[in-house]
């Protein structure tokens, strides 16, 4: 009987189970280093059959009350984060991969194969969807808009000679007038691009996913607008990249960030179910 303190059973992605990614498999090692596995279903005759990418994590680490508070620490996420990535990228480099939610996680195997018999149909249907075919991040960055004051210390510009002297006042709403009509043109810019990535995306992409712009410590200064997610297939990739590389050189006000080759983490469920991956995962 279980204690329930027993290692639990964290699947990172669904594979198609074959004797090549066995063998990549002996040699990974994922979150805590632990050994990396395929958990097949119990009975399975399918030609293709599909196998869920598994290890072991501690109980205490792992159950939902201790997940619960390791969401608050950021230094706890960015690592299982990392080791999650890591073991999805070396699956993905190997064959069409769909990777799962970061921590999910079964009580035990036999849980675990009882969930990939229960939602087999869906996975080989996404399979299919996404096989020759890759994930591509695209992100649109402003920049940081300017100061309507010079910083502390800076010399004052030269003023013409000839021109009226504007009380304080006058100046700072002037210069606040400036700084809102340059602002607005870099929104008007960003508009633009964002039309021409949805033309680009047109001709390349067969799928595409709209997540939330980023914030905070992942931008920095810049503030991000748009932050999409594409489905290429592979024999568009060249030519989508090139078109996205393009359309930034077109646009020299904001910054277009083409990201990937990645796994498909955004497009590994229906629509319906589609998840944004934590951002430490895309960046390791």
């Amino acid at each position: 009987m279980s204690t329930g303190r027993e290692p639990l059973t964290y699947v990172y992605a669904v594979a198609r189970r074959t004797d090549r990614l066995a063998v990549l498999l002996a040699g990974l090692r994922g979150i805590d280093r632990a050994p990396v596995t395929l958990l097949t279903e119990a009975s399975d005759s399918s030609p293709a059959p599909l196998a869920f990418v598994t290890s072991h994590v501690p109980h205490e680490a792992f159950n939902e009350s201790a997940l619960r508070a390791h969401f608050e620490d950021l230094e706890w996420l960015e690592g299982v984060a990392r080791a999650h990535h890591e073991v999805v990228q070396a699956v993905a480099a190997e064959q069409t991969v769909l990777p799962l939610r970061m921590a999910t996680v079964y009580q035990d195997d036999d849980r675990a194969r009882q969930a990939l018999g229960e939602q087999r149909s869906t996975f080989a249907r996404r399979m299919a969807a996404v096989d020759a075919h890759t994930e591509y991040g695209v992100k649109i960055y402003l920049p940081p808009p300017a100061p309507a004051e010079p910083p502390a210390g800076a010399p004052a510009a030269e003023a013409d000679p000839a021109a009226p002297t504007a009380s304080p006042g006058k100046a700072y709403l002037q210069r606040r007038r400036v700084q809102h009509r340059a602002r607005e043109r870099t929104y008007e810019q960003a508009q633009r691009a964002a039309a021409t990535l949805d033309a680009i995306a047109a001709r390349y992409a067969v799928g595409r996913v709209r997540h939330a712009p980023q914030s905070g410590a992942l931008t920095g200064p810049q503030e991000n607008v748009l932050n999409d997610a594409y489905l290429v297939p592979d024999e568009e990739a060249r030519d989508f990249r090139a078109a996205v590389a393009q359309a930034a050189g077109d646009f020299p006000e904001i910054r277009i960030e083409i990201t990937g080759p990645w796994a498909p983490y955004s497009f590994a469920m229906p629509p319906a179910e589609s998840s944004a991956p934590t951002e430490g995962e895309r960046a390791p």
